[in-house]
Formats: C-alpha cells, sequence, structure tokens
C-alpha cells in the first residue's frame, strides 16, 4: 500500500516537472540505487526516483510563501511581492520610491530635522534612477506615452508595447535629429495599430505635442528603421468605439459591418480613409436600424468633416443596395 502511494506520488511530482527542469535533473541528479531520474517533490520537502520510488532527499527547504491560499484573489492579497516589472516604467519598476509623505512606520508625522533628511533622500534616490542622458530621455518618453493613452483610452497592452517599440528605438539610436515627442508619438500610433484599436492621425495630433507634419513622417521612418509589422488599417477597426460613444445598440455595429464587408471586394476601401468609411457606415447604419444620429454627431465623435462623412456615404450608396437615400 506504501509503495502505490509512492508511485502515485511520484507519478504526480512529474507531471509538475517542466522540461527544462527535467533535462537540468538528468544532468546533475541520479539514483544512487538504480541510476534513475531524480525529481524534486516540493509539496513534500523531498527529492523522489522517477524509476523505483527511492526518497533520496527529505526535510528540503521549502522556499514558498509560509501562508495558503485558495483561490487568486486571497493569493493576491497575501503576496507580499513588490508589482510586476514594467516596460512602461524607465527602470522596469526595480527600483525603490520614497513615499512623498512625511509620516513614518506607524503613521506618525515626521519632525523637522527628519523631514529634510527624507527630502534629501528624495532628492538624491530620483537623480540615481536617471544616472545619465538616455535614461532621463526614456523617463519623459514613456510620460508622454502613457499621458497620451489615457487621453485616447487605449489598453494596458497598447501602452506597453508603444513602449517597447520607444526603447527599441532608443537602442538603436535613432533619436538625434528628432523630437522625444515625435517618436513617442509615432510609437503609440505603430502600437495601436498592431494591437487593433488604432487611432487617426487626427486624434493623435490632437493628444500630441507635435504637428501632424512630423508624426506621419517620423512614423513611417520608425517601422522602416525597426521593421515593424504593421498591416493597413481596417475600418472595422473603428466601428466599436464609434458606436461607443455615439450610444448607439449592437444592431447599428452589426449593420455597419455588413456595409463594409459589401463594399470590400469593389475597391471602394482603396486608397480611402479608414476612419472615413468607418463613420459614413455608422451613418448609413444608424438610418437603417432606425437608430437615427447626425453627420455631425458622427463627425466629432470620428473627428472627420461632414463633407467627408457624405462622400464616402455617396459612395456606399452607388456600391451597397441597401443604403437609405438621403
Amino acid at each position: 500500500m506504501s509503495e502505490t502511494r509512492t508511485t502515485a506520488r511520484v507519478h504526480e511530482t512529474e507531471a509538475r516537472v517542466t522540461p527544462e527542469e527535467r533535462e537540468r535533473s538528468d544532468e546533475t541528479n541520479a539514483c544512487p540505487e538504480c541510476g534513475g531520474r531524480v525529481v524534486s517533490d516540493e509539496e513534500h520537502g523531498e527529492s523522489v526516483c522517477s524509476d523505483c520510488g527511492l526518497v533520496v532527499e527529505d526535510d528540503e527547504i521549502d522556499r514558498g510563501p509560509e501562508w495558503r491560499a485558495f483561490d487568486s484573489g486571497e493569493r493576491d492579497r497575501k503576496s507580499r511581492v513588490g508589482t510586476p516589472t514594467s516596460n512602461m516604467m524607465h527602470d522596469q519598476g526595480l527600483s525603490t520610491d520614497i513615499d512623498w509623505q512625511n509620516k513614518d512606520a506607524y503613521g506618525n508625522r515626521l519632525n523637522a530635522r527628519q523631514r529634510r533628511r527624507m527630502q534629501r533622500l528624495r532628492t538624491w534616490n530620483e537623480r540615481f534612477r536617471t544616472r545619465d542622458a538616455k535614461e532621463r530621455n526614456l523617463k519623459q518618453a514613456l510620460g508622454e506615452i502613457d499621458r497620451m493613452a489615457s487621453a485616447l483610452g487605449l489598453p494596458e497592452n497598447v501602452r506597453e508595447t508603444a513602449s517597447v517599440i520607444y526603447r527599441r528605438a532608443l537602442s538603436e539610436d535613432l533619436l538625434p535629429g528628432r523630437s522625444i515627442e515625435g517618436v513617442a508619438t509615432a510609437a503609440l500610433y505603430a502600437a495601436a495599430r498592431q494591437a487593433g484599436t488604432p487611432r487617426s492621425l487626427d486624434e493623435m495630433e490632437t493628444v500630441s505635442r507635435v504637428e501632424r507634419m512630423e508624426i506621419t513622417r517620423t512614423y513611417r521612418y520608425v517601422i522602416r528603421e525597426l521593421d515593424l509589422e504593421v498591416r493597413p488599417a481596417d475600418p472595422e477597426e473603428y466601428l466599436p468605439r464609434i458606436v461607443s460613444e455615439l450610444g448607439l445598440g449592437e444592431d447599428v455595429e452589426r449593420t455597419a459591418r455588413g456595409l463594409l464587408d459589401a463594399t470590400r471586394g469593389e475597391g471602394l476601401h482603396s486608397g480611402k480613409s479608414p476612419v472615413g468609411l468607418a463613420a459614413a457606415a455608422v451613418y448609413a447604419a444608424s438610418l437603417l436600424t432606425n437608430e437615427r444620429t447626425t453627420q455631425t454627431e458622427v463627425g466629432e465623435v470620428a473627428t472627420i468633416s461632414e463633407v467627408t462623412i457624405r462622400n464616402r456615404y455617396k459612395e456606399l450608396l452607388t456600391v451597397s443596395e441597401g443604403a437609405p437615400t438621403v
């Protein structure tokens, strides 16, 4: 009976061992009895032979936490490690922050002498975190990316991707002759398109500190030098945001997708602004589903002029038989 439990535990232990750990175990550990592979059972603190079940070593050091958790929420509450590393911080979050509140561990306020000392420590800590020009450059750029992404409502994965693109541009010396804000904007624009949540150049210009011409020029330079794979923007990728900000229903988005799909094979999308096509499709879909909205409202949300919406809408009329006339 004991042998059966030992064999079952060995199989259970083997199932938890990764291929890398198994390879290292083969190279360094061998059973003294049969020469078989010895695996580590962290749950029971033992080293067990996977062939004969011999317990080679017991009472090993448990390097796990001293607490137990039965769900993810409890695990997060009990965990005392720091936040995970993030590319959105110039030092990836590995440095130490000194709290701005002048209080000790018990919540008591510091006296004047201690406050002066803490302020001096904060100053030197900040200086050590950005020791050279590249780190100062990166810190400023990541702050710009985070600010623009927040203004545009872009998710965390887009910010992380943009920070990686900027880090690559900085490491490959693409910044000389270009502004930090311009490269940061180009990195965020490329990251948003790669993630399938694109923003138009007009939207990028409203939140950026540089002109549209510099954004487009820097964007083309960055994707060419870094060899980034950015596919052409699809008008359907703009639909969810436009429909959501207009407060329209799912029927409008579904109908707009149908209109864009129907016109895709007719060459209507070639050479046209994807945002303009998306805005026109939403306007046409709102008329078809009787959730009427105006061209002005659609234009404000999509940052597209009413003239562009009308022109794209007329082109949709000529290609799609189901679009209503106005």
